[in-house]
């Protein structure tokens, strides 16, 4: 009788800790659901939050020149509210974009990238044009910028290209002879037909498109394009060949003055100006834009002059998109700008470990070429602040005011973390 009482006890006590045990994971469901909801690299996602507070607190005190300009019927507080609405159409793309798996991506990078192709042709012609560039397409309202939609179509074109043809990637000759009257002989018709018409004359037809608006975005698309092609494992005399190429076209370019290459040649004779003629004695309203940006930079100090004290920010044509990180210095100092240089490090440092970690070869390179994107154009914003690169125009990704950009980043932002989610899930298919 001792021995079933005994028992009834300890399986009345096992109950016990049964219940408590099932009790435990129903206290922590609703976090383990967002965790599957927000899957992905989660240090990703705090970066991203952290740009976003950054882009909060950037455009909400750069505005004020534009709030209070002769005519503006716009407050600071209506800029920050556009910027907030922006942002948080920012978060739906990526948690969208985050929760498609990467092999719909590849069935949609052709397409994608030939749509980018055909909108960013087609702003030459029916764009809205601003300081004699085409650069912007008017749909319901909203100005859409396709040179930042095909920035992201070239990386996913390439990353589908190079993962197909990863088994010959190695002997593949990509690109022709330029000497084109050459063309028709069988070696050369061959590289055509089997590397350059699926790899280099796409790359080529992108920059194309984008160079008579915005010489430096085709520049950073060209750039991304080669480290994509090292990434796919490319042959090095291949990618000496595109240079070559590179350099050949941009020197018609500049000698028959097509495109913007008038703006390209002032903005580069600015740049050299700056590092060879004495600049001590300018009068503080014939600062170049650069000039003041560094100033900015030197006002900041290591903890910089507090928000909303800039004084800086009222000279500057652009200070909430084309120098943004001058002025973030200039308000926050040196210590967080560095920070701010490590968060846009770490997207890359991460998607290495992306990269590594996933086993197929169309979503890593996918993924690392996003980043490439965004933590690219960060530094080459924050070099053009230093007057290390002439003036380009690329905006700080995440944190300048601007939709195109925004909106193009923060897809970038979400295959990147869908490749990451697939990775943990192990739910990659065969590409």
């Amino acid at each position: 009788m001792s021995e079933s009482v005994n028992t009834n006890e300890t399986n009345t006590a096992t109950d016990d800790v049964a219940v408590r045990y099932d009790m435990q994971p129903q206290q922590g469901g609703m976090f383990e659901g967002l965790k599957r909801l927000f899957g992905g690299d989660r240090v990703l996602w705090v970066i991203i939050i952290a740009l976003m507070v950054i882009s909060l607190l950037v455009v909400y005190s750069s505005t004020a020149k534009m709030a209070y300009m002769p005519g503006s019927d716009s407050s600071t507080t209506a800029f920050l509210r556009k910027q907030i609405i922006l942002l948080v159409g920012c978060v739906l793309v990526i948690f969208i974009c985050h929760r498609i798996n990467s092999s719909f991506y590849r069935r949609i990078a052709k397409p994608f990238f030939w749509l980018s192709v055909g909108l960013t042709l087609a702003a030459h012609f029916i764009g809205v044009k601003t300081n004699d560039a085409a650069r912007w397409i008017n749909i319901m309202g909203f100005q859409f910028q396709p040179s930042e939609m095909l920035k992201v179509g070239i990386i996913m074109y390439l990353a589908r290209v190079l993962a197909d043809s990863q088994a010959v990637i190695r002997t593949l000759r990509i690109v022709p002879s330029m000497f084109f009257w050459r063309w028709r002989r069988p070696k050369q018709w061959r590289i055509i037909k089997e590397g350059a018409l699926p790899i280099f004359f796409p790359i080529i037809l992108a920059c194309a498109v984008i160079v008579p608006a915005h010489t430096s975005s085709a520049l950073l698309v060209g750039a991304l394009s080669l480290v994509m092609l090292y990434i796919g494992r490319a042959r090095w005399s291949e990618l000496f060949r595109i240079i070559g190429w590179a350099a050949v076209g941009f020197m018609l370019l500049m000698m028959l003055g097509l495109g913007r290459s008038s703006t390209a040649e002032g903005r580069f004779s600015t740049w050299w100006m700056l590092w060879t003629e004495d600049r001590t004695e300018v009068l503080a309203k014939d600062l170049t834009d650069t000039e003041r940006s560094m100033i900015a930079i030197h006002n900041g100090g290591i903890m910089g002059r507090g928000a909303g004290q800039s004084a800086v920010r009222v000279e500057m044509t652009h200070p909430e998109s084309d120098y943004a990180y001058a002025f973030f210095v200039e308000e926050y100092g040196f210590v967080l700008s560095m920070i701010l240089i490590a968060l846009y490090l770490w997207v890359f440092f991460r998607a290495i470990d992306i990269f590594d970690r996933c086993p197929k070869k169309f979503p890593s390179m996918l993924a690392l070429g996003m980043a490439l994107m965004i933590t690219g154009q960060a530094l080459l914003h924050i070099m053009v602040t230093v007057n290390i690169f002439p003036e380009t125009g690329q905006t700080l990704p995440m944190i300048s005011r601007g939709g195109s950009s925004l909106l193009f980043t923060a897809m970038g932002l979400g295959m990147i973390l869908s490749v990451s989610r697939q990775t943990e899930e192990g739910s990659h298919t065969t590409e």
